[in-house]
């Protein structure tokens, strides 16, 4: 196979790929106007902040808090009454 044939199969099939990621990705429609510079859009894209990380409950901390849930429905319960 000629090199320039293999270099057009390469970029049809990275087109296709980057028309996937952006399927998969979602309609990240923007309001307002489009940015004068379409390449930065792409890299605004894919500088989006990571997820914070949730914080865990201990074992300890969350016997506690159903305690307290415990006795505020049975409080909720009984001014019902």
């Amino acid at each position: 196979m000629p090199t320039e044939h293999i270099i057009a199969l390469l970029i049809t099939e990275r087109d296709k790929l980057n028309r996937a990621i952006e399927a998969l990705q979602g309609s990240a429609k923007r309001r307002g106007r489009p940015p004068k510079n379409p390449m930065a859009a792409i890299v605004t894209a894919a500088a989006a902040p990571v997820a914070k990380k949730r914080k865990r409950q201990s074992a300890a901390r969350r016997k506690a808090q159903a305690k307290r849930m415990t006795a505020f429905w049975a409080a909720k319960r009984k001014k019902a009454k």
